[in-house]
């Protein structure tokens, strides 16, 4: 059974594969994959952040191989297009997002016998997504993007629902480099489209968390007490809400002494030594 299982992984990550050899998706912004060639104890589901790319895991990724995993870290819809510019984010939804994410955890089930699954920022609302939904071995949701900063929780779908009924805007992460910023295998814009879909979704996860327990045996929900992009408050009341539910099953971490207004901690070519340093951290909590 567990052969048949582990042959139709494959096969799953050979679809992956083949979607990525499309023309318009670069070479560093594809699908990765480490694999022992054998169904593991352990596999791990990685899910990348808005705008940016697997490669932002692949640190973290070739860390828990080496601790025997089996890794999977998919492309996310609209990501990883040879132009950086390109405007295809604009066209991410949330129902994307959310097939994507269950996708990649069938794939993932047949990688190994206990699954984990870890994502950042709209990644991180993705492992949340499927802890309250599907049965897993353990979440660990890395700065989550359920809301933004410094905008009230009640305007979250009231937001998203205003920047959807108007035309997409691109807006620079950094103004002051733009297209220059890194990594290259990342956009350097965001779509105010797709962030209003990661709204929508993130509304969803917190609506169903009031209503029923999660599903996934272990939660962790890390949280960056400097981050200046997501809503902690945010994180926090799922955290209270999934508490409610399975007391003994969900913990929050919270990173410290790390430089303030920094929100991407994991991608070694933005903030090297910052992603040097949480490292081990996060290795730790998705091992377990």
């Amino acid at each position: 059974m567990s052969n048949e299982t582990y042959e139709s992984a494959q096969q799953g990550l050979r679809w992956f594969s083949e979607r990525d050899r499309a023309r318009h998706i670069g070479e560093q912004g594809r699908t990765l994959v480490f694999d022992h060639g054998r169904r593991t104890e352990r596999a791990t589901l990685l899910l990348h952040g808005l705008s940016a790319s697997p490669r932002q895991f692949i640190n973290i990724a070739q860390a828990l191989y080496e601790r025997g995993h089996n890794v999977f870290v998919p492309r996310l819809p609209r990501h990883g297009h040879r132009n950086r510019l390109s405007e295809a984010l604009a066209t991410m939804s949330a129902g994307q997002l959310a097939a994507c994410a269950n996708d990649s955890l069938a794939i993932a089930r047949g990688m190994g016998k206990r699954v984990s699954v870890a994502g950042f920022s709209i990644g991180g609302m993705l492992s949340a997504y499927v802890g309250q939904f599907e049965h897993v071995h353990r979440v660990v949701a890395i700065s989550p993007f359920l809301g933004i900063a410094f905008i009230p929780n009640v305007l979250r779908l009231p937001m998203a629902r205003w920047f959807l009924r108007r035309p997409n805007k691109f807006y620079w992460w950094d103004p002051f480099l733009r297209e220059r910023q890194l990594p290259e295998h990342g956009y350097p814009r965001f779509a105010t489209h797709a962030l209003a879909h990661g709204l929508t979704l993130a509304h969803d996860v917190l609506e169903a968390s009031a209503k029923a327990p999660p599903q996934a045996d272990e939660l962790v929900l890390v949280i960056n007490p400097r981050d200046s992009a997501v809503n902690k408050r945010a994180i926090v009341k799922l955290a209270k809400r999934w508490m409610s539910g399975k007391p003994d099953a969900v913990r929050i971490h919270r990173l410290a002494n790390l430089p303030p207004f920094v929100h991407d901690i994991i991608e070694p070519k933005r903030y090297p030594h910052v992603a040097q340093r949480v490292l081990p951290v996060l290795v730790e909590l998705i091992d377990g």
